[in-house]
């Protein structure tokens, strides 16, 4: 077991991590609005590009599960650190990478290295107290998902004046700053759990059989959260052939987005009184209604491209108040198991990200902007439809899981 401090977080130890996952999960989403030049420079085809995307996020998903996992074994800060240097490395790989197969390596390690928000996150909850663990979560995932929404047009604007591999470059510079920060300021966590790292790998298997929350919360976001990676897919693919967009007018709209991030600290606060439930199914119902808009108006007028910035908006809004409420639902099972219940949930939401970025591709290559936005329709709908399921309320208090898990 791990000693808890006494006092509850700072707020400035709040800021810092919000600021270090914004910054670290940006790399995962650096390549979203790049698909076509990173292309062009790499020579996969239009069918293909959706993998630039795919690999980083299984990278990451491979990450969640072979290295958070370790976060309830190994020193917390010391992981940190090992997985920036990875991530510092992978970025200037895949700068100068000279082909597909080499930039696509490092897209991989790009997304294992990344993982490390995912360890900052739980760690977040762990110097929190019970009674702010919602507004915690909530604040330090509003740093992390406006990393995710500025890391596409920040990528834009950078390509648009040096070229795609500058923000890799730029990037590799300020994860190193990065590293030297949080050694200094992050205080230690040494985790004394008995189970050596295949007891905690083989206990994954158990959690997920175990923890129906769990289950049904990564399946939510899963959903919400391919639909959000098809889209950023495709739409700026739609933007440059149907609008003419540059990678400037590109990253103005890629830009809407990050007003989406403000759902996270309000799903964070109502959740904190008990309104779990009526928000999933309200952010489940505004992401399909926001892919059915641009779905029913294909046209290029003036209206259509004013609906794709509103859905652009409500569509991020939706995925990233599911996320904190996904995320405080599954940390109030167990302190633990927690690497490791973050671990699984991340990672099967990504997957379901990865499978939407892939999907995007694919369809736009074959069926244009109509077939990709009715396969972004389907995912919320499905999702929809399983919630509906749903008859009790997910439980607030804490649980044994995680002194169940640890022990298997």
């Amino acid at each position: 077991m791990s000693s808890k401090p006494e006092n509850r977080i700072s707020g400035w130890l709040i800021f810092m991590l919000a600021a270090a996952c914004g910054i670290i999960v940006a790399n995962l989403y650096y390549s979203q609005t790049l698909v076509g030049p990173i292309r062009e420079a790499t020579g996969l085809s239009e069918a293909a590009s959706g993998f630039i995307v795919t690999v980083t996020q299984l990278g990451y998903v491979a990450g969640l599960l072979f290295i958070v996992p370790l976060s309830d074994k190994i020193e917390n800060r010391r992981l940190t650190v090992v997985s920036l240097v990875v991530a510092a490395a992978a970025l200037l790989g895949a700068a100068f990478a000279p082909n597909a197969a080499l930039f696509l390596t490092a897209s991989l390690l790009i997304g294992i290295g990344s993982v490390v928000a995912q360890i900052l996150v739980p760690y977040a909850t762990y110097l929190a107290s019970e009674e702010q663990r919602g507004r915690v979560v909530g604040n330090v995932m509003s740093g992390l998902l406006i990393g995710i929404m500025f890391a596409r047009p920040l990528a834009s604007f950078v390509a648009s004046l040096w070229g795609w591999q500058a923000i890799y470059i730029l990037s590799a510079a300020v994860i190193t700053v990065l590293i030297f920060v949080l050694w200094r300021a992050l205080p230690e966590r040494k985790v004394q759990s008995p189970a050596s790292y295949g007891q905690l790998i083989f206990s994954l298997g158990s959690l997920l059989k175990q923890t129906p929350v769990l289950r049904r919360r990564a399946l939510y976001q899963a959903c919400l959260f391919g639909s959000f990676s098809l889209f950023w897919t495709v739409a700026p693919l739609h933007l440059a052939d149907e609008f003419g967009m540059s990678q400037k007018g590109i990253a103005w709209f890629a830009l809407v987005g990050v007003g989406g991030a403000i759902a996270a600290p309000i799903a964070g606060r109502l959740a904190d009184r008990g309104w779990t439930r009526l928000l999933t199914g309200l952010a489940l119902l505004i992401a399909a209604l926001s892919f059915l808009i641009v779905f029913v108006l294909p046209s290029h007028s003036t209206v259509s491209l004013v609906l794709l910035f509103v859905a652009a908006l409500t569509l991020d809004m939706a995925v990233s108040g599911n996320l904190v409420l996904g995320q405080r639902a599954i940390y109030s099972l167990g302190s633990e198991a927690r690497g490791r219940l973050n671990g699984l949930f991340m990672s099967i939401f990504f997957i379901g990200g990865a499978i939407g970025s892939s999907l995007g591709g694919w369809a736009y290559a074959y069926g244009g902007w109509s077939f990709s936005s009715l396969l972004g329709t389907a995912l919320p709908v499905l999702a929809l439809l399983y919630f509906f399921t749903e008859r009790q309320p997910e439980p607030r208090s804490k649980g044994s899981v995680g002194q169940g898990a640890s022990s298997k």
